[in-house]
């Protein structure tokens, strides 16, 4: 954890990453993002196995809007900033960029749902929605 409840999350990126160019492949960045918001979790205590196990629930994204401005490449050292934006009684809003030195490449703007593992919605536990509260950044 950082700065004023931003989570930054280091990675590299490796040639199973890119395509024939050596620039990372659209869709790879949903997956950076999605091991960047697991990592936030957690550093928040908040395991997805034990949200599974114990409370029946899973977070899934309902809404993702990307903003592709520039292209990461091979061996490019990047940092997916995650903050959580808003907390509701059953989603959470996240803000989610991508950067690689001083270059913002990939902004996301994200919805998570609270589900049940059914898959009907399903509001978020008090303990959960306090912890988030917490960190949440306007």
């Amino acid at each position: 954890m950082s700065e004023a409840g931003t989570h930054r999350f280091a990675m590299r990126v490796y040639y199973e990453d890119t395509d024939a160019g050596g620039i990372v492949y659209y869709a790879n960045y949903l997956r950076f993002a999605e091991r960047a918001r697991t990592e936030m979790l957690r550093g928040h205590g908040i395991e997805s196995s034990d949200l599974m196990a114990n409370e029946g629930i899973a977070l899934a994204v309902r809404r993702c809007n990307v903003d592709y401005r520039r292209p990461a490449r091979l061996d490019d050292e990047l940092i997916v900033e995650t903050r959580v934006v808003h907390v509701g009684g059953a989603s959470l809003e996240l803000r989610q960029v991508v950067t690689c030195g001083n270059d913002e490449l990939v902004a996301m703007d994200l919805k998570l749902g609270c589900m049940s593992l059914d898959g009907a919605a399903a509001r978020l536990p008090a303990t959960l929605r306090q912890t988030l509260n917490e960190h949440t950044q306007a």
